[in-house]
Formats: structure tokens, sequence, C-alpha cells
């Protein structure tokens, strides 16, 4: 089991910036891929940014390109997504993201959330 528990949500103005924070604690030493997702009111969740734990590149959903960039502490298994220039359509709850366990059968761990609002 993986806990995540995220921090740094809050309200910005746009072309603001925010840095959200996740810490993964339990198993971590069966953490494949860490990242975070977003759901918007009325939305599905989607991926903003998923960081493998391996030789394998950073993904990044193409409305956040050039803007936010995800990051990791290697003394610890915290990663953070460093959010510039904001704006009101990134509203979201942010979930932190973990997929643990055997490449076979990863499976999924989420934080609680954290709220991001963009003011125009």
């Amino acid at each position: 089991q993986v806990q995540l528990v995220e921090s740094g949500g809050g309200l910005v103005q746009a072309g603001g910036s925010l840095r959200l924070s996740c810490a993964a604690s339990g198993a971590t030493f069966s953490i494949k891929v860490m990242g975070w997702y977003r759901q918007a009111p009325g939305k599905q969740r989607e991926l903003v940014a998923a960081m493998p734990f391996g030789d394998h590149p950073i993904t990044y959903a193409d409305s956040v390109k050039g803007r936010f960039t995800i990051s990791r502490d290697t003394d610890k298994f915290t990663i953070y997504l460093d959010m510039n220039n904001l704006k009101p359509e990134d509203t979201a709850v942010y979930y932190c993201n973990a997929y643990v366990g055997p490449d076979s059968s990863l499976t999924a761990s989420w934080g609680q959330g954290t709220q991001v609002t963009v003011s125009s």
C-alpha cells in the first residue's frame, strides 16, 4: 500500500503560479510511476503529467506543455508540479497518483486531491 498526501493548492489570478507537492509513504519501493491528474466540474479526470521511475520520458498533457513542470525529490518519494502562466481552464481538483506493483499488475493509488482555482 502507498499513501499519497498532496499540498499546495489555492486561489490564484490568471497568469500566476502555484506549486503542488505530493509525498508518498508506505510501500514506496513498489512505485513505478508518479504523476498528477485533474478533474474539473462536469468533466472526466485527465492526466496532467506523469513521471516514470526509470528510463522513460515524462509525459505532459498538450494543454499544459511549456507551462507546467513535474519534478521529483529523489531523496524522498515526493513529487512536485510547478504550474506557471495559469489559466482559468486550469481550475480543477488536482490528484496525485502512483502506479505500484509488478509491471504485470500495476494498481493505482490516489491522494485526496487539492483544489486549484484560477480567476480571470
